[in-house]
């Protein structure tokens, strides 16, 4: 990963990152307020050569007691220094016990001597390290007096007595803050990258190109309004949700600059990633684009166009393949656009073999001769094989993308499952993306008036549309208008648009 992987992670992550270092910063402070001071005295002893005073005599006793101060500093932890020190002020320690709060150390190349003594009080710390000093001193003598009499050549002198500390030594409440700080924001950093690296969910075009080089076609802006207005009616016509759509449309002509593909099939991965709201509103943004249109729901296992619509499915796609009724009697106009819905039907027992047979790809065909753009809602790629089966009859196929929800693995098995059959992947929709953040996709909204958009819809027609030679001829007239911003719940008529519905396919 390069740096502006690194600062993506942080942007995505900071919260959790802030999150684990103040929780490093509250646990080190709680630490430090619970911990019992501890208060630290130190003493200084100086080691020297008793001669007679001549250069060469004191050049030698200086290496001497240099050579010696080693051993000095290991002999204050032994009990031949300690116990004296312990019986001379009645402490209740073992010698062991005592050697555990003395520290003794030696500056390179000088004849000193530091003793720190640590205690929870801190009188008994300075009295323990100057008892210590003198049990020191008394020992030396004793060590360094010849056998055969006389006194020591050594001679300790306490050059720094003990004093008692007026500040703790421990804890040291603002270092254990910093320290707490740097390693709570370190761990913070990791975490992020950990999680990052472990969680293989699609976020934005990064992720997806881990998976694929399909062309990404658009990506819609997760909007907590569409939960109850899903259509693209329904929003302001200069509005970012909008303005998504007709780039989506615009692209996929750039996607499809052939013309061969004129029918289009939505799909994705698993259940829940907003392919039936993708589909309707590309539907709408093509009709709204002065082409016919006609949108086809086959997902047979969950249909949602008919409730998004506020359209009947008792009679549609399945009823047509059966050959119960000519598909000119089942579709339904809808708005004020040339756009035209073939319901799905009754729900039949072979989803597959419906959307698989040669009635299904002879009912394209007709209508591919009628329309501009045949525009189909296809089930889910993983937990059925409707969609693997119906995209052989079709020109291309749209992948769905729920942002945040879809793993990697998935979308491959996906792509990889239209690829055994041939399918013809036009690009990828990106749906459900942050409004903000790095992986944000979202547009200016260039509008003056901040006015709601009035919600017209349009109520079915009576009959429907007759094919004929190839061309359109409407039978009846278009129904009355209905503006759903003015009406109440209660006033709405029944089954037109429920506000309550949202895309679960």
């Amino acid at each position: 990963m390069d740096l502006r992987d690194y600062l993506r992670i942080f942007r995505q992550n900071w919260i959790l990152i802030v999150a684990v270092t103040l929780m490093a910063l509250l646990i080190t402070g709680v630490a430090s307020v619970a911990s019992k001071p501890t208060y630290t005295a130190d003493t200084q002893l100086f080691v020297a050569i008793q001669n007679s005073g001549s250069v060469q005599e004191l050049q030698q006793g200086n290496t001497f007691s240099q050579a010696r101060v080693q051993s000095y500093v290991k002999t204050v932890g032994s009990p031949i220094v300690l116990q004296p020190a312990i019986d001379a002020l009645g402490l209740p320690l073992s010698a062991n016990e005592l050697a555990s709060r003395v520290t003794t150390s030696t500056d390179i190349n000088t004849v000193l001597i530091n003793i720190s003594v640590t205690d929870s009080s801190p009188v008994q710390a300075a009295a323990i390290a100057q008892a210590v000093s003198d049990s020191l001193i008394n020992a030396v003598d004793t060590l360094e007096k010849p056998k055969t009499g006389g006194t020591s050549p050594v001679s300790l002198s306490i050059i720094k007595p003990a004093v008692a500390p007026e500040e703790p030594s421990a804890p040291n409440t603002r270092m254990n803050l910093l320290l707490g700080l740097v390693i709570g924001l370190a761990l913070g950093v990791a975490t992020a990258v950990l999680k990052t690296i472990l969680d293989n969910r699609i976020r934005g075009e990064m992720d997806l190109r881990h998976v694929t080089n399909a062309p990404l076609l658009g990506g819609i802006s997760f909007d907590q309004d569409a939960v109850k207005k899903p259509l693209l009616t329904q929003s302001e016509s200069q509005s970012p949700r909008a303005e998504s759509f007709r780039q989506l449309r615009t692209n996929l002509q750039f996607a499809n600059v052939s013309g061969r593909a004129k029918t289009v099939l939505m799909t994705s991965s698993l259940p829940g990633e907003g392919k039936s709201t993708t589909a309707t509103n590309l539907a709408i943004a093509l009709a709204q684009a002065g082409q016919s249109v006609c949108l086809i729901d086959a997902d047979l296992r969950r249909p949602m166009v008919n409730e998004y619509l506020g359209l009947d499915r008792n009679a549609g796609l399945t009823t047509a393949l059966v050959g119960e009724s000519d598909v000119d009697d089942l579709l339904q106009p809808w708005g004020d656009d040339n756009l035209f819905v073939l319901t799905s039907g009754q729900i039949p027992p072979n989803p597959s073999e419906l959307l698989g047979s040669v009635e299904m790809k002879d009912l394209i065909v007709q209508l591919e001769h009628t329309f501009d753009h045949v525009v189909i809602d296809a089930p889910p790629l993983l937990p059925v094989t409707d969609a693997a089966v119906l995209s052989q009859h079709v020109g291309g196929v749209v992948v769905v993308v729920g942002s945040q929800k879809l793993r990697q693995n998935d979308l491959q098995k996906a792509l990889n499952a239209l690829d055994m059959v041939g399918s013809n992947i036009l690009g990828i929709v990106l749906n459900r993306l942050p409004a903000k953040g790095p992986d944000a996709y979202a547009y200016s909204y260039y509008g003056h008036d901040d006015k709601p958009v009035a919600e017209t819809r349009v109520a079915p027609r009576a009959s429907s549309m007759r094919l004929a030679g190839g061309k359109r001829e409407t039978t009846s007239s278009v129904g009355q208008n209905f503006d759903a911003t003015v009406l109440t719940e209660n006033e709405r008529p029944a089954g037109l648009f429920p506000a309550s519905k949202v895309d679960r396919s």
